[in-house]
C-alpha cells in the first residue's frame, strides 16, 4: 500500500473524486503545510494557520499508480490559480502536492514540467510531506453523507462528470 497527499481546493470535492478510483482503499480529508499544531476547520477557514485542505490517499499500486493519480488530480482542479478554486479563495485552497519520497517528487516534477511545456502557468506547490492532521469527523466522506448540501450540489457534480467521462478505465466497478 502506498500513499499520496494532494490539495486541490475543498477537500469535500477531491475526496469525492478519489474515492471512486479503483485501487484507492481510503481517502482521509485533513490539513497539512501550516504552522499550527492540531488545527481546526474554523482556524483553517480564517486563514490563520497556513494549512491547506488536503486528502491523504491510500492506494494499491497493483491497481492504480502514482502517475494515474497525478493525471486525475490535475484534471479535476485548476492548477493555474493561486490560492483559489472557483469561488473558494484562500491559502487553504491552494494547489499542492506533498511527496512521500524522491520517486513521487520526480514524477510530480516531470508532470508539472509537461504541463508547463503546454503553456500552462502551473502554480502547484511541490513540497515534502509535512505533518498531516485529519479533519474533524463530520468532514470525512462528506459528499456521501450530505448529498443534498448546496455546496456539494454546485461544486462536486462537475468534477465527478469529468472523472466519469475522461477516466472510465480508472473507476471502481
Amino acid at each position: 500500500m502506498q500513499q499520496a497527499l494532494f490539495g486541490g481546493g475543498c477537500f469535500w470535492c477531491t475526496e469525492a473524486v478519489f474515492l471512486q478510483l479503483k485501487g484507492v482503499t481510503q481517502v482521509v480529508s485533513g490539513y497539512a503545510g501550516g504552522h499550527t499544531t492540531n488545527p481546526t476547520y474554523e482556524a483553517i477557514c480564517n486563514g490563520d494557520t497556513n494549512h491547506a485542505e488536503v486528502i491523504l490517499i491510500s492506494f494499491d499500486e497493483q491497481q492504480i499508480n502514482y502517475q494515474q493519480l497525478l493525471t486525475v488530480f490535475f484534471a479535476i482542479h485548476d492548477p493555474t490559480t493561486l490560492n483559489r478554486q472557483g469561488n473558494d479563495i484562500g491559502t487553504q485552497y491552494r494547489s499542492v502536492i506533498y511527496y512521500f519520497d524522491e520517486q513521487q517528487k520526480l514524477e510530480a516534477e516531470q508532470f508539472i514540467e509537461k504541463l508547463k511545456a503546454e503553456n500552462l502557468d502551473i502554480v502547484t506547490e511541490l513540497s515534502p510531506v509535512p505533518t498531516f492532521y485529519p479533519a474533524e469527523e463530520y468532514h470525512q466522506n462528506y459528499f456521501a453523507k450530505n448529498p443534498a448540501q448546496g455546496y456539494c450540489n454546485f461544486a462536486i457534480p462537475p468534477k465527478l462528470l469529468k472523472l466519469h467521462s475522461q477516466f472510465k478505465d480508472l473507476l471502481k466497478d
